[in-house]
Parts: structure tokens; sequence; C-alpha cells
């Protein structure tokens, strides 16, 4: 099977499609330039079915170097012949294909190893054979040397045949099948454990078929067992399998088949149930990640992709009781032009002094907004500054500070502010989040922006990967400005990456803003390539060519002046006029692919447009200040801070936020909240819980 075919099978996407994105990998393009600029080559694939195709191909290539790896392993040992070869390298399925490699692997010397270097495997073969006789007449045989009696001979017979039954791929298969279709998770607490897995009571005594457990569920078990607390297995019942295990192997009544029936019982509990229970279990965990690592993808697209406030003058707090708050003022470019410590609240309690310095410096350093971190604090400082004059308009926002720590602390941070403390970085990450989050969350690692499940469960490699492919795709998404962004944003551009965004900056720092998307190619090892796959995605405000502004690529520019000159106007004055560029059809231009004309129509009707929506102001419950003063049926307004394969958070101005589980979200049965809610969202919600010792608050969805 080539790559091709095997793509094919795995995906059901196109054939053309398919073939044609293959080539273009091969040709080092990347997955926003050929969603976005080769659409007519890919039959219009989306970003994530082209990331489907190269992530499937990298699992062929892993496949096909496993095969290879398994056939020279049993090369070595002089045991591959053409019909076992043609079996391993037409296996494309993992499983089966370690199924077939497992007679063979070179393992510790076990039990069956044991018998047959003492030369019972002739013992073995004529009980499994089952045709007649008496196994212990038979072992009497064989009795001599370490083999003393008949038992220790039986003993030796049944390791062997045990082996050989866990080594039966047909059989691996029929139990595998069960234990996927049939097997109940269980878990149980360790003995002594009680008061440390307190939070994981819900399964101190938990039952469940394992395929209808929820991937949140698993998760939640599984952290519980790597905790230590709890003691899980996942099995069918054992009379299933052994009858199965019976029909495969017993031929008779005699005594040889009793031997045989009591093996299959040895075989199970001491080879193959460990083995396919780990398998079972393992696979469980796949796919509780994959669709746990599904949930934070999409948490962490719509977090990047949160509205901006844009370029304003930005006064921004990091709320603190003993040690203060934080405040720094930021310039349009999120450049640091100040900061100050104020001590509002306990134990200095200075609020006059406090709200005079915030007044200060928004007169100072005509701040349009102020942005407050939500965390510790964050409500009483909301306050605070909700009760204080100001001498010109200002808007406060509260605004999610999760990673700020985590930023202020890294490489990044330092080498931004080599002359200030983590306290001031937090703040100035603070205050740009809300004039452009998608800039400034790139520097931080996505795991810690705080919009996962269990994301300390999954496969780290994995989440990794899917969330790089979040970053790259927002980034691509809105464009970049080449003269203002960080080295950080601009390195997820399609085609640079971070030494080409280095060398950018470098540019941009020696010789002034660049004027153009042509200027790209001075830039030191920028070359075609590179140029071709960035170009479209970076913006050039104030171009001498308007177009260097847009997503259209320098590829079509030409197109463009063909359409403008048709219309006997400048490409100028087509952009934005919406009655000439109605007049360009595909009967206009047969000449240029569907899926281009489209696009390219699109862009120029809204040049430039950010796909983002606007900031906008949030009042929360003046009567909350703690979790004390929720009570059930107040109708509160909120905002969603994490969506869940099982509900909602949603940040109510308190500490704590609640949770809208799936059943309160809505008049219908709801199997997966996103598709009802996102990041972000204000929502009206009435209390239904308030646990307080479990900090816990359950809320339901309002809905008009």
């Amino acid at each position: 099977m080539t790559q091709q075919e095997f793509v094919q099978t795995q995906t059901s996407l196109p054939e053309s499609g398919v073939k044609n994105t293959l080539v273009l990998f091969s040709e080092g393009a990347t997955i926003p330039f050929i969603a976005r600029y080769r659409k007519e080559r890919t039959c219009g694939l989306d970003e994530v079915e082209i990331a489907a195709i190269r992530d499937t191909a990298k699992r062929y290539d892993d496949l096909i170097a496993r095969q290879q790896t398994i056939l020279s392993a049993i090369d070595e040992q002089g045991r591959l012949d053409d019909g076992l070869k043609q079996r391993i390298i037409t296996c494309f399925n993992p499983i089966q294909l370690e199924d077939l490699y497992l007679p063979y692997k070179q393992k510790r010397l076990t039990r069956g190893e044991k018998a047959k270097r003492q030369g019972l495997e002739p013992l073995a073969r004529m009980i499994m054979s089952q045709r007649g006789g008496d196994p212990e007449v038979m072992a009497a045989k064989f009795v001599k040397g370490e083999i003393y009696d008949e038992e220790i001979a039986l003993v030796g017979a049944r390791d062997i045949i045990a082996e050989w039954m866990n080594e039966n791929g047909s059989l691996r298969d029929r139990l595998r099948q069960m234990f996927e279709r049939k097997s109940m998770l269980t878990s149980k607490l360790v003995k002594g454990k009680e008061k440390e897995a307190e939070k994981y009571r819900d399964y101190f005594e938990y039952a469940q078929s394992l395929s209808r457990c929820p991937s949140h569920r698993f998760l939640a078990i599984y952290r519980a067992s790597r905790e230590g607390f709890l003691n899980v297995k996942a099995r069918p019942e054992e009379e299933m399998v052994l009858e199965q295990m019976n029909r495969f192997f017993v031929k008779g009544h005699d005594a040889c088949a009793d031997f045989v029936s009591d093996t299959c019982t040895d075989a199970y509990r001491r080879l193959l149930r460990p083995s396919l229970e780990n398998e079972v279990l393992a696979n469980a965990k796949e796919i509780a990640d994959k669709e746990a690592i599904g949930v934070f993808s999409k948490n962490l697209r719509q977090l990047l992709l949160a509205p901006p406030l844009g370029s304003k003058r930005i006064l921004a707090i990091d709320p603190g009781f003993r040690t203060g708050c934080k405040v720094v003022c930021i310039d349009e470019a999120g450049n640091l032009l100040t900061n100050a410590t104020i001590f509002p609240h306990p134990p200095q309690k200075e609020q006059s002094k406090a709200k005079a310095k915030l007044g200060q410096l928004v007169e100072a350093y005509k701040i349009d907004a102020i942005a407050i971190g939500d965390g510790t604090a964050g409500r009483e400082t909301e306050s605070l500054v909700k009760n204080t004059i100001f001498s010109r308009e200002v808007q406060v926002f509260s605004v999610r500070e999760d990673g700020a720590s985590i930023y202020s602390a890294s490489p990044i941070a330092r080498k931004e502010f080599p002359d200030y403390d983590v306290t001031v970085r937090g703040s100035v990450s603070i205050g740009r989040r809300l004039m452009d989050p998608l800039a400034e969350l790139v520097k931080i690692d996505p795991k810690s922006i705080g919009v996962g499940q269990y994301q300390h469960e999954v496969n780290q490699s994995n989440l990794k990967h899917a969330l790089d492919d979040v970053v790259v795709s927002c980034v691509n998404t809105v464009g970049v400005d080449v003269n203002t962004a960080s080295p950080y944003l601009l390195a997820y551009v399609s085609g640079l990456g971070p030494g080409l965004a280095d060398n950018i900056v470098a540019y941009r720092t020696e010789n002034g803003k660049i004027e153009s998307r042509d200027e790209l190619k001075k830039v030191s090892r920028l070359g075609d390539k590179a140029f071709e796959q960035a170009a479209g995605f970076i913006r050039i405000r104030g171009a001498k060519n308007p177009l260097d502004n847009t997503s259209v690529h320098p590829e079509s520019y030409h197109l463009v002046e063909k359409m403008a000159k048709k219309l006997k106007v400048t490409p100028k004055e087509l952009i934005g006029n919406t009655e000439l560029l109605k007049q360009i059809t595909t009967e206009t231009f047969p000449k240029v692919d569907v899926f281009t004309l489209k696009d390219i129509l699109s862009e120029l009707k809204k040049p430039g447009h950010d796909p983002r929506e606007k900031a906008k102001v949030l009042d929360f419950d003046h009567r909350l200040k703690t979790i004390e003063d929720v009570q059930v049926g107040m109708v509160l307004t909120g905002v969603v801070t994490n969506v869940t394969a099982f509900g909602a958070f949603v940040n109510i101005g308190i500490k704590e936020n609640g949770l809208i589980h799936k059943s309160q979200l809505a008049d219908v049965y709801v199997e997966d909240p996103s598709q009802f809610i996102a990041l972000h969202d204000h929502v009206d919600v009435s209390v239904m819980e308030v646990d307080i010792h479990r900090k816990r608050i359950g809320l339901k969805r309002l809905t008009n």
C-alpha cells in the first residue's frame, strides 16, 4: 500500500486532494498556505483536513519504519521466510503488526522458554494435539535430570502451551475485541488514602462500561490512579473470556483436553489479561486524550481570537493584597511608560492614596482603558477603580491573567524587560492582552493559559503538536503587521519560524519601516520559498501598493490589476468598492479558478479585515464579593472562561468560577457543549447550587 492509498483509506478524503496535498507538503508548503492559496489543487480542503493528511502520512511513515525494524530483527534470528515477510509488509495495523512480531520478540528468560530448554516442548506438543492418552503417562518419558517427576514435567509443558496461547495472533485479536466492547471499568480507593483522595470520592467505588465512560471521567480516574489513590481495572467477565478460549483451543473431552482447558485459565490470568487490560486502558486513554485535546484546541482558538481593544494607551494592574497592586502604563505599541505600586487593600488599606495615584497616571499618560487581572484581589481592585473619578473617560476591563506569571519569569520576558522584575512584566502582559490577546499570548506555553481539560494527563507530545497547529492557524487567520509584530508573533507566520522572524526584526531595526511585501526579499536568508509561504499573511500598513495590506497574495496582484483595468479604475479605487466588485464574475474571468476568484473578491470587499470582534465591557453583580455572597436563585451575568466536555465554567465576578453542567446549558439534550457556548460569551445564569466547603457553584443558563 502506498502512502497516498493509506491516507485516502484512513481519511476518506478526495483522491486528487490527497495526492496534491502530499505533493505540496513535499515541496515545503505549510498548512495555512495550502488551505488559503492552493484551494484549486486540494479541492477546497480546509486546515483540519489538510492537517489530517499530514498526520496520517506521518503515521504511514512510522509504520513502514516499524515494519523494517521488525523484518531486520526476525531476519537476524534466521527465522524470516517469504510468507512471514509478506504478512508483515502488508500489515498496516500497528497492534496486529506487534502481534505478528510477538513470537519472535527478544525477551527475558520466561517460564515457557526455560521449559523448552529443559526439552519439554515435545511433551507440550503431544498434549496440545489432544489425540488421546494420559498427560501423566506422557510426562513420565521426560523425567530426567532437573525434571525429577511427572508433575514438574507437566508444569513446564503448561508454561510452554500458555505462551503459545498468548502469542496466538488470532486469539489475541478476538479477545482484544471482547476487551474493547465488554470491559467494565472499575476503581476502588487505595486503603488509607481517604483524606488525600477526597476530591476523587465519586470514584471510591465506581463501575461503568469502559466503552460508555466519558473522556473527562476516564481522565479523572486515570489521574487518581497515577497519584496512587485508586486501583483501576478494565476487563470483561472472566467466564466469558475463558469460554472463548476453550472454544478456540479445546478439541475434545479427554484428559489432554482438560489439561489444555486448565492451561487456558493460567494463560489468561498470567499473560493475556495483564497485556490486554493494559492495551485497552491505553486505547481508552488515547481516545480520551484525543477528545480532551480537541476541547483544549477549540478553547485555545477562541482565546487567541478573543476581541482585541486595539492600539490604545492602557493602564494595567496586577492585583494583590499584602504585596500591593502592581501598576503599569503602556503606550499604543505596548511599550512600558512607567510603573508603580499601590496598596488599597488590607493590611495597608491606603485607598485614598491609591485612587489619587491612579488618577495622576490616567491624566499624565492620557490613558484610554484600564486592564485589571482577574486573579487574587481582582474583584476588589475593580471595585476600587470603578469608584475612582478620572479626568478623562476610561473603560475598565477584567482581563484573564492565567499564564501571566509564567510569561513574567520566562526568558522572553527577561529579554523584553531586563531592567524590571517579574511583577512589572506580569502587569505589562495583562495590559497587552487587552490590547491584542493573540500577539501577547503567543509568548506563553498554551498549556499554561488555563483553558484545558486534564491537560497534564494527556499525551504531552500530541497536545503540543495540536496546540501549535492552533496558534499557527490563528496567527495566519488574522495576519501580522510586519512593522509592529514581535519576533515571537512573526515566528508563527507561515514559512518563517524563529530564525527568519529575528532576521526581519533585525532588518527593521537597521533600515526602518518595511515599505512593501517585496522588500521582505531583502531580509537575510528569506528566500523565494519562504516569501511565497509568508507574503499573503504579512500586512504592510500604509504601503504604496494597497494590496500589501490585504490577504491577496502577490502572485495574484496581476489579476486584481486586470480586474481594475477592465472596469477602468485603479486597483486602489477598486478596493472596497462593492458595486464595482459585483461586476466581476467567473464569466468575465473564465481562466481564473473559482476558489481564487472568490477569495480575492471577498478580500477586496473588506480589505485587511480583522476577523475578531471588538472587546466588550462586562459589569458583574455588585452584591458579590466572595462565594459566601452567592445564594441559590440569584440571577447573574458572567463570562465563559472554559468549555469542557461536561459543561462550561463561568466567571461571575468572584474568585471561584461557577459551572453550567451540560444538562443545564439548553432546553434540548446537549452532547457537545461547544456547540452551544463559547469562550468569552457573556451569559445570563441562575444559581442552582452552592457548596461553600468544596467551593463549587452550580449554574443554569438562562435563554430567551
